[in-house]
């Protein structure tokens, strides 16, 4: 965990008394910011929500009794109008993902870099505070292991180059003006059901679960030696709730600046480990024989690292997080949901 800057401010004059929190998530009808919402609802029935979202990767339209928004982050009057009274902004709208930044370029750079300063800006004239995922994508290949969110950023692609525009402008619009936390965050995976919705993404473990289920080879990128950190969306959402709470305690102690904590588990292991797990459980929980195989990478600007480990102990110490889930139990979870 990094504090760039943490400007403590006269309590007295400065600190904002809340009673009832009210926290708006961008970006909500999504993977991760719809299991967000849900969390904040199981933990916090009694704080206000706010949920916003332009709907396109939208997967939910309301969750419980909230109803989502529709609010596009680039267009920064509508945005401030829908976040008026927020406490706390966990900012989750993003174009994410190599290939959909790549095909997508300017409206990648008009969302996560634009939208972001659109959603710093408004914390910065009101004081709230953010949370904000910043992905792992900013480090490029990692000089050295295990992984810790003070090392040098220098991304691969423009994913990653976008994510770091939007951390450094955090950083800026914060010092002096609102507590933020910068989430370097790692490789989800996991699906999850918000009002009998399947809420899903095409994440590797999540990819090779749905071919094994259709019976297709589990296709693994040369060399296949080359390792991630997984870590499951239930994990990463519980980890927003224990940031808003610290929020809302620096928001009281008049606290500036930005932390930034690592969100990723201790299961490192190589792309072919995760498509042997899935072909072993695919064999014993269902009964279906798959191969894997490897293929030509397209991705010539991949990370290729053969460990991938991530130093979580200031998050853990910190934030009082830890993942609960593991990629094994998962996979088994997700054949077995989707049985027959």
């Amino acid at each position: 965990m990094t504090e760039t800057t943490d400007t403590e401010i006269d309590e007295e004059s400065s600190g904002k008394e809340i009673e009832t929190p009210t926290i708006a998530v961008t970006g909500a009808a999504g993977y991760i910011g719809s299991r967000v919402i849900v969390e904040f609802q199981e933990a916090y029935p009694e704080w206000e929500l706010i949920a916003i979202d332009n709907q396109y990767r939208g997967q939910v339209d309301s969750i419980g009794d909230v109803d989502i928004e529709h609010v596009d982050v680039r267009n920064r009057d509508r945005l401030e109008d829908a976040l008026a009274g927020a406490d706390v902004v966990c900012h989750l709208a993003a174009i994410s993902g190599v290939d959909d930044c790549d095909k997508n370029p300017d409206l990648a750079y008009e969302v996560n870099v634009t939208g972001t300063n659109n959603v710093a800006w408004f914390c910065r004239k009101t004081g709230a505070a953010l949370a904000f995922p910043f992905s792992m994508a900013v480090l490029g290949d990692p000089e050295e292991f295990p992984i810790t969110a003070d090392q040098p950023r220098d991304p691969l692609n423009w994913y990653g180059r976008t994510k770091l525009l939007g951390e450094r402008s955090i950083e800026s619009f914060a010092d002096g003006a609102f507590p933020a936390h910068l989430f370097l965050k790692s490789n989800l995976y996991g699906e999850h059901v918000v009002d009998g919705t399947e809420v899903g993404k095409p994440t590797v473990i999540n990819f090779f679960v749905n071919r094994a289920l259709a019976g297709e080879t589990l296709t693994v990128y040369e060399p296949g030696t080359q390792a991630r950190n997984f870590v499951h969306v239930k994990d990463v959402a519980r980890a927003y709730v224990r940031s808003a709470e610290r929020l809302v305690e620096q928001l009281e102690h008049g606290e500036t600046g930005t932390e930034t904590y690592e969100i990723a588990s201790e299961e490192d292991m190589s792309v072919m480990e995760v498509g042997e797990i899935v072909r072993e459980v695919a064999r014993e929980e269902r009964g279906i024989e798959v191969d894997v195989e490897l293929v030509e990478n397209p991705r010539s600007d991949e990370t290729m690292v053969e460990k991938f480990s991530v130093d979580i102990s200031s998050t853990k110490g910190r934030l009082g997080w830890k993942t609960t889930e593991s990629v094994a139990i998962s996979v088994r979870e997700l054949l077995e949901e989707h049985r027959g």
